[in-house]
């Protein structure tokens, strides 16, 4: 069945029973189509209905364990945790040994902050469940949720030592660790894995998901292309293998990558935003673009998408075009200075000085340690010849971020445009003790102080002998 029909057939499915609801007929539906239209709802968001789908099967098949642990998932999204846990009992008391129920339990009470009963749940499923890795995957993440990293590590561990092709715990297992900072200690763990069955393309797989979260990127990429000589259409490798080619900066190659993730997996918004970066990082705008495009044209709600579409737009001197994106993409992600910074400085080049001045100072409560947010507003005054105001934000950001060497290096050049010369070289020398190699940046912004001999000599005083 192509993927077409498949589609039209759910929806005709849907149509159906949205008819039944509705008392425009009376349908009957087996099992296995009352699964699909409780999914259609669920992976949509829409819990009623994945909730009115349950109660209507259980009316036809009031046994259906699949049937009650649905409509325990559908209550449970609806944050209906009570009613959740009250009908698992009730499964339980007929079905004392289900594996599901007991592990659906184990779930609610976890996401009810019992974690401590979650695991005695798991316990008790452990005793029936034929694949014991599953469950002890499960209490990872039950200890996980709770904060408990230490006891999620060895309950992935033992996953892993129950089957080592679990994807989910081999990759949980490497973020808990990497929370603890036990990361590097665990290449030994992981070698282990390979060692054992050389030909595991998750071994190599995983491997690689360690040297990339160490930056150890090289050395990621040989892992990841290990596992795809394995497993060629091992599309997750394929994947990661571009994110590890984006940190070398080695972007053609990433692009590649990407696309054979694509041509593997079919479309996806994450792979088109990727292959709209790599494009991007190569210049290429109008692909780029393009593939931002399709990304949010998957998925509406993909704000990266979005702030992609202006960075490119940006790049091409369309600030116009730039703002109405990075707009767009603050509508749903309000709080990401980031984007408020982007669209200041768009704001300033189309000519809207207060609506910049605004967006630098939405940046600016969002992320006030962030330097560049008050370099790049300071400038804007600078530009406007307000030296007075210009030298108060850039003394706002020390206060912010008393430690960054570029906030002072700045405002030398502020004191001497404002005539505060004096002024000045005491910042000259507080910089030059945080950050020597930065001085730089002094000349870049005003070059005519490369010929003001007094600066000069005070830069000499702290030069680092060689």
């Amino acid at each position: 069945m192509t993927r077409n029909s498949k589609r039209r057939k759910i929806q005709d499915l849907i149509r159906l029973f949205e008819d039944h609801l509705n008392k425009q007929s009376a349908q009957f539906f087996e099992l296995e189509d009352l699964e699909r239209i409780f999914n259609f709802y669920n992976d949509h968001g829409r819990y009623k209905k994945s909730l009115k789908a349950c109660e209507v099967g259980l009316e036809l098949y009031p046994f259906s364990v699949d049937l009650i642990s649905m409509k325990c998932q559908a209550l449970a999204n609806l944050n209906q945790f009570h009613k959740a846990l009250e009908l698992l009992e009730k499964a339980l008391s007929m079905q004392p040994h289900d594996v599901e129920l007991l592990t659906l339990k184990a779930h609610i009470l976890s996401l009810t902050s019992q974690t401590t009963e979650a695991v005695e749940t798991l316990q008790q499923a452990l005793e029936f469940a034929n694949y014991q890795e599953e469950i002890y995957y499960q209490m990872g993440l039950a200890h996980q949720q709770a904060g408990q990293y230490e006891e999620a590590i060895a309950a992935y561990k033992k996953a892993v030592e129950n089957n080592l092709q679990h994807e989910g715990a081999l990759y949980e297992l490497a973020y808990c660790l990497d929370v603890v900072g036990a990361l590097k200690d665990s290449l030994g763990y992981y070698q282990k894995f390979i060692d054992q069955d050389p030909y595991s393309h998750l071994g190599w797989y995983n491997l690689g998901i360690i040297y990339h979260k160490l930056g150890e990127n090289e050395q990621a990429v040989s892992a990841y292309q290990y596992a795809i000589l394995i497993k060629e259409d091992f599309a997750s490798a394929h994947f990661n293998l571009g994110n590890a080619f984006m940190s070398l900066e080695e972007f053609s190659k990433a692009l590649n990558a990407y696309r054979q993730t694509a041509d593997l997996e079919g479309p996806s918004a994450e792979t088109y935003y990727c292959i709209g970066e790599a494009y991007e990082k190569l210049e290429h705008f109008d692909l780029s673009l393009k593939y931002y495009r399709k990304a949010h044209k998957l998925d509406n709600f993909y704000d990266d998408a979005l702030f992609g579409m202006g960075k490119c737009l940006h790049a091409q001197t369309k600030w116009y075009e730039a703002t109405h994106f990075f707009k767009k993409a603050l509508k749903l992600n309000p709080d990401n200075e980031v984007y408020w910074l982007a669209l200041a400085e768009s704001e300033y080049r189309v000519g809207n000085l207060v609506s910049s001045i605004e967006a630098y100072q939405q940046a600016a409560r969002l992320e006030p340690e962030n330097h560049q947010i008050w370099l790049d507003w300071s400038f804007l005054y600078y530009e406007q010849g307000d030296y007075p105001k210009s030298l108060e934000l850039v003394l706002d950001g020390i206060e912010e971020s008393p430690t960054e060497a570029s906030l002072y290096y700045r405002s030398v050049a502020y004191f001497i445009a404002a005539g505060k010369y004096r002024e000045g070289l005491a910042y000259l020398e507080n910089a030059l003790i945080l950050n020597f190699e930065k001085h730089h940046e002094l000349f870049d912004f005003y070059p005519k102080l490369i010929n003001q001999k007094a600066l000069l000599k005070i830069i000499d005083q702290y030069r680092p002998e060689e």
